[in-house]
């Protein structure tokens, strides 16, 4: 699966914030011209950060590869700004101070371990994005957040753990199951400004 250029990016984070505020205004989006990556299936998050504060204002996304990129990404954009049950939903105006980010996801594969210690060994922060599954519960963190909130790999999963309804020590279940995966994540600096790629280690 290849890296998406910065171009390629640029235009994500662009489509993302087109998306939102022609839904915020009642309007369809309609692309026609857009890179081929864009048709191949992959997962991705769209994530609301306001500005110049940069907290979190929603963050939503679709961490398998069942969609088109381009209709996964305009599927988690909405999401993100209007369906995040953390907060309530964006306004047309707040679009003047969010900051757009787009992580695009290779595909979730399950870390295979004797004992579940060893994740402490197999994880890596700033590499590694989170998903656990334990019976009907399950949580995931991108890769960006324990780097934000400077986690160790012990820290990282207690809070995996919380985000999925769980205990914060279920990783250490046999039956909890671990799946990691990378994720190219894309950024405005200002709103509406210029896009960068957020390099995380």
């Amino acid at each position: 699966m290849r890296l998406l250029t910065l171009e390629e990016g640029t235009f994500a984070v662009k489509f993302a914030r087109a998306v939102i505020e022609n839904y915020l205004s009642g309007k369809d989006v309609i692309v026609e011209n857009y890179p081929d990556v864009f048709n191949e299936k992959r997962g991705c998050f769209c994530t609301l950060h306001t500005y110049p504060e940069r907290e979190l204002r929603g963050c939503i996304g679709i961490p398998e590869p069942i969609l088109p990129l381009i209709k996964a990404l305009e599927e988690a954009a909405i999401s993100a700004a209007t369906k995040d049950p953390r907060f309530p939903p964006v306004t047309l105006e707040e679009m003047d101070y969010i900051i757009i980010e787009v992580s695009i996801l290779t595909p979730p594969e399950l870390i295979k371990v004797r004992h579940p210690r060893e994740y402490l060994e197999k994880i890596k922060i700033g590499r590694d994005g989170l998903i656990i599954k334990y019976g009907m519960h399950s949580g995931l963190l991108l890769p960006q957040v324990p780097v934000e909130f400077g986690w160790d790999v012990e820290e990282y999963l207690a809070h995996l753990c919380l985000k999925a309804g769980l205990p914060p020590d279920m990783w250490l279940d046999e039956n909890a199951k671990i799946y990691r995966f990378e994720a190219q994540i894309f950024e405005e600096v200002e709103p509406r400004g210029e896009v960068v790629e957020k390099k995380l280690i």
